[in-house]
């Protein structure tokens, strides 16, 4: 069996399961996956898609010793700010 009469056998197939298996349609199917398969064999050949490159992490913040005493600076507690006066 060539090629063309597996793609076409296969394209018969799929028209009659997507049709709820009829009986009797037989030579419908077979001209239908005959016309596929021919207009599959003239399109033209897409290239391979390329995988997508991942994209590099950026570099990890350096990890600094902390000095003893010295809180880090995301801990500092921030000023609040004045309340009005009720006056």
């Amino acid at each position: 069996m060539s090629v063309d009469e597996k793609r076409i056998r296969e394209f018969a197939y799929q028209i009659w399961e997507s049709e709820g298996k009829p009986e009797g349609r037989e030579e419908e199917h077979w001209d239908k996956a005959r016309k596929l398969a021919e207009a599959e064999a003239l399109a033209p050949k897409a290239p391979p898609r390329k995988k997508a490159a991942a994209k590099p992490k950026p570099p990890a913040e350096p990890k600094v010793a902390a000095l003893p005493g010295v809180k880090p600076a995301a801990a500092a507690k921030k000023p609040r700010a004045a309340k009005p006066s009720a006056g």
